[in-house]
């Protein structure tokens, strides 16, 4: 299990930015496709490009800007953004169902193509979708233990 926390919500197209130690709200952007999912960050670990670690919840659930949620990897989302390694976890909120990574396939991958178009060096490339294994390692590797508690 791991604990994500939601900075941007299903359905809207706007970017919030938050401290990724305190939590602390920044500013918001207006980018170019609603997310799909909640969207947000794993605390305590550390991607290639220096960030926290990103994360899509996927669920149904109404999940709002500022939640922290309890959830389990189930894929790797292989990406880079401006020529930076900056893949994303996806996952769900425990006790609910894993969904078909080939479903979320073309979904995410449209939404990581429009996201940031035409704005300069956020040009997103996006690669494999793997299995949970390859989310652990990539956590792992970017934290001593990203798990809660």
């Amino acid at each position: 299990m791991l604990r994500v926390f939601i900075e941007n919500e299903a359905g809207s197209d706007l970017k919030h930015h938050h401290d990724e130690v305190t939590l602390t709200f920044l500013r918001t952007e207006r980018v170019g496709a609603a997310y799909p999912f909640p969207y947000g960050f794993i605390p305590g670990t550390r991607a290639p490009d220096g960030d926290c670690v990103d994360c899509f919840v996927i669920t149904g659930r109404p999940l709002r800007t500022g939640d922290l949620v309890d959830c389990e990897p189930f894929g790797l989302m292989e990406q880079t953004e401006g020529g930076f390694v900056d893949h994303n976890v996806l996952a769900v909120p425990v006790g609910e169902g894993l969904p078909d990574l080939e479903v979320l396939r073309p979904l995410l991958t449209r939404f990581a193509q429009e996201v940031f178009a035409g704005l300069p060096g956020r040009e997103v490339t996006v690669g494999r979708f793997l299995p949970a294994e390859a989310a652990w390692a990539y956590l792992e590797a970017g934290a001593a233990d990203p798990r809660p508690g």
